[in-house]
């Protein structure tokens, strides 16, 4: 089979956790021995060319446009389209896959991929088929209730909002011949406005692919000074919606037990980040707070080899955090938030637990338990790892991916 993926952002440009799973997906359906090529964008025209990335075709075209008018240019956005157009039409695939696509390729470039692909495929990764940001709603913070409202809509918008957004994306999606979700709190939210017919295709990953020696580990261990500490680790694209702020909290009340505790942020340093570090400085837990700036997923494994426990705060919808996945994989225990789909793999009490994020006492006691008994850590931690080889195996969830793709055009 010929297959195209669409994504806003791919790697090495960006390394954003949907654009890594598009990655590890495209990847994998190349080295089962089928042509693979991927449309992405840039905002620079100096970018835009085609290479090979990893054994991969990428064709990077550039977009960009004031994100004023995204409400109606991610709908449709003409440059982008045409362009998407010429390359489709030249390659003729067997399948496009559409993975991000919100901002700049558009919810238009599916439609132009029925004109020449035997079948078009769509996996929502998150909420903005339906929304204008992070769900953070108050019925969905207090209740689970994942339906938005017009109103919800122009909070989030404001001048930006336009009427017809959401009822042109599920138009636009409904001409879709197979629907994904990463997780079942993804589908149930796309259910509940309005998108429907989704199939759950969890993201996986390869357990193996997370072995690190112990003198790798311990040369990280001494790059950035966390011998014998007891390392929480913490990252991501660093917010306050993925539980930054929450983190430091915590943090306060986890030294009161736990002296030797720090906390390892993986991340890109920015603005956010200084306002951490403000932040603890401010609570005396300045020198508890080590960066790493953003690393490569190589350098990751070491990460979370560091790591005695992985947290994962975020107080907005997290369709299924990459952090969790891969935490687990690597045989690291979590806490992680209840808002999204961490719970869908991490099994409370057994792998990890699943905690509200805004019970930061809770949180705390929880990360204490795991920080001060060794066994249970590591007792989590297999668990996890056995988890993540049986149920989210990235091998074995690229085998239903294909197998899907085969359906749909024989």
């Amino acid at each position: 089979m010929r297959i195209v993926y669409l994504a806003d952002d791919f790697p090495p440009q960006t390394l954003g956790g949907a654009g890594i799973s598009t990655f590890k997906m495209a990847s994998a359906v190349k080295d089962a021995g089928h042509e693979v090529f991927v449309i992405t964008t840039c905002r620079s025209v100096a970018d835009a060319q085609e290479f090979e990335y990893e054994g991969l075709t990428v064709i990077r075209i550039q977009s960009d446009y004031n994100p004023r008018w995204r409400a109606y240019v991610s709908l449709y956005n003409p440059k982008a389209v045409r362009k998407v157009e010429r390359i489709l039409k030249d390659l003729k695939p067997d399948i496009v896959h559409a993975n991000n696509i919100h901002t700049y390729l558009s919810y238009h470039s599916p439609k132009i991929a029925k004109k020449y692909a035997k079948a078009v495929v769509w996996t929502a990764r998150d909420v903005m088929s339906f929304t204008y940001g992070k769900l953070k709603t108050p019925q969905y913070l207090d209740r689970l209730d994942y339906k938005t409202t017009w109103i919800d809509h122009i909070k989030l918008a404001r001048k930006r909002w336009n009427p017809f957004r959401n009822i042109i994306i599920r138009k636009y999606l409904a001409g879709v011949d197979k629907r994904f979700a990463v997780s079942y709190a993804l589908k149930d939210a796309l259910d509940a406005n309005g998108i429907r017919n989704v199939e759950v295709l969890h993201t996986g990953a390869d357990v193996e692919s997370w072995d690190v020696s112990t003198e790798e580990v311990q040369k990280y261990k001494q790059k950035f000074g966390v011998e014998n500490k007891k390392v929480i680790l913490f990252g991501g694209r660093l917010s306050a919606a993925k539980g930054g702020d929450k983190a430091i909290e915590a943090l306060v009340k986890i030294i009161d037990r736990v002296a030797n505790a720090v906390l390892l942020v993986a991340g890109r340093v920015d603005e956010y980040t200084e306002r951490m570090q403000k932040e603890a400085e401010k609570l005396g837990l300045g020198g508890r707070l080590i960066f790493t700036g953003w690393i490569s997923e190589h350098e990751m494994k070491f990460a979370y080899a560091c790591a005695d426990v992985v947290l994962v705060p975020s107080v907005i919808f997290d369709s299924l955090p990459r952090l969790v996945v891969e935490a687990m994989a690597a045989g690291r225990p979590v806490v992680g938030t209840c808002y999204g789909g961490t719970s869908e793999i991490v099994v409370d009490g057994e792998t990890g637990y699943v905690i509200d994020p805004h019970h930061i006492d809770e949180m705390a006691e929880k990360v204490i338990d795991l920080l001060l008994d060794e066994e249970k850590s590591k007792r989590f931690g297999e668990a996890g790892r056995r988890r993540v080889r049986t149920d989210f195996d990235l091998h074995t969830k690229n085998i239903i991916l294909i197998e899907g793709y085969k359906k749909l055009i024989s």
